[in-house]
């Protein structure tokens, strides 16, 4: 155990994060509805998909963090398209004080919930103002999408044939 001279144990790096900055990436929202019109009872099945993106920047200690969602609507009845929802939502966060290992899922996990409140009301504003009532999505686990990716990761790891 490391000492600092008093006898206390030395204290552990302070992690320190930052949101440096915000944006919207891309944005498309595709009202099929109104477009094509629909007949009868309309029932909404929305699918929510949810990728994340994480990259350093040039800049020590930046990273700039990009959250995708795709929401799609579909009618319960009849399967036809409603709307489609596309939102590329970054962040730049100055991140310090997190060990070398554990940069790539505090990047994947903690920063994307930094993002999401203002995501939310993204896609509630656009689906309201786009003639439909305000979707306010419910909130992603991040972490469970993490776990879910570095799963399927090493699956797809062990599914690769080794040259020989």
């Amino acid at each position: 155990m490391a000492e600092n001279g008093n006898d206390a144990p030395a204290a552990a790096p302070q992690v320190k994060m930052q949101v440096l900055g915000q944006f919207i990436r891309d944005l498309s929202f595709e009202n099929i509805l109104v477009q094509k019109g629909i007949d009868g009872d309309v029932q909404p099945d929305i699918q929510v998909q949810v990728s994340l993106d994480a990259k350093k920047r040039p800049t020590d200690h930046q990273y700039e963090i990009v959250t995708k969602f795709k929401v799609t609507s579909t009618n319960k009845g009849t399967g036809a398209s409603l709307f489609l929802l596309e939102l590329d939502y970054g962040g730049i966060f100055h991140v310090e004080g997190v060990p070398e290992e554990q940069i790539h899922p505090f990047l994947l996990i903690e920063c994307p919930r930094m993002l999401f409140p203002f995501v939310r009301r993204i896609i509630s504003d656009v689906t309201r103002d786009g003639g439909f009532p305000p979707l306010n999505i419910d909130n992603v686990d991040f972490l469970n999408l993490y776990r879910q990716e570095m799963a399927r990761r090493a699956e797809g790891e062990a599914e690769k044939p080794t040259l020989s």
